[in-house]
């Protein structure tokens, strides 16, 4: 019977933790592109004002139009080349790992509105090693950002990946 081992942490995961990607930008946000969302996101209801309705939208504390919360500006690339920052899992005949996705979290900062340009980066973060009821287990958090052309922080993306 083969021993469990000890760490499932690799030499290129250390060697990645809190390195940031070179930033990928999305073309500009347009109005219809935050109309179309909405009224996708929110259909068959009518989507809230402040995502279609200039008029109205001028009137609220944003003085013109916003973006829905899970406007994605990259979710039509033209270029689709593989943009994932993990670090990739040991080889299979090295150790046999399975994986699952421990979820992730969202926090908002700006709203998005029409014109802005957003830059996106990653980074593996941190990891940590537990010994389970299934054996050692690897957790693995990477961090996306994304910032608008003022560098405001518009969103912050930590995700979980598990290994075991």
């Amino acid at each position: 019977m083969a021993s469990a081992p000890q760490s499932y942490v690799s030499q290129a995961m250390i060697d990645r933790k809190d390195v940031w990607s070179e930033p990928r930008y999305s073309p500009p946000v347009s109005l219809s592109d935050i109309r179309k969302w909405a009224i996708a996101v929110y259909w068959p209801e009518v989507p809230p004002r402040i995502f279609w309705d200039e008029e109205y939208a001028k009137t609220t504390r944003w003085g013109g139009i916003i973006a829905p919360q899970d406007f994605n500006p990259f979710a039509w690339p033209v270029d689709r080349r593989n943009v994932r920052n993990a670090p990739e899992a040991p080889p299979a005949s090295e150790r046999p790992l399975r994986g699952m996705n421990g979820g992730q979290t969202d926090t908002f900062g700006v709203p998005m509105r029409p014109g802005d340009v957003i830059a996106t980066s990653s980074a593996l973060v941190g990891w940590e090693e537990h010994v389970g009821r299934l054996g050692l287990t690897l957790y693995v958090y990477n961090e996306t950002r994304w910032t608008n052309q003022r560098g405001e922080l518009v969103k912050t993306r930590r995700s979980i990946g598990i290994r075991y």
